[in-house]
C-alpha cells in the first residue's frame, strides 16, 4: 500500500478590506497637477510668458 504525500503548507490569502474607499486619499489628491510649480521665480515666469505668448500678442 502506498502512503499519500504530505500536504504542503498553504500561504494565507490576503484579507478582504471593507473600508470605505472614499475615506482614503487617492493619488489624484496628492499628485502634482499640470502647470503647478512649488517655487515662484519672477524671472522664470517672465521668460515662460514671453516664450509661450502667441506672435500676434507682441
Amino acid at each position: 500500500m502506498s502512503t499519500a504525500p504530505e500536504p504542503e503548507p498553504r500561504t494565507p490569502k490576503p484579507a478582504l478590506v471593507f473600508d470605505d474607499p472614499l475615506d482614503q486619499q487617492s493619488s489624484d489628491d496628492t499628485d502634482r497637477g499640470w502647470g503647478e510649480r512649488t517655487e515662484s521665480d519672477s524671472a522664470a515666469d517672465l521668460k515662460r510668458f514671453l516664450d509661450e505668448k502667441p506672435p500676434h500678442h507682441l
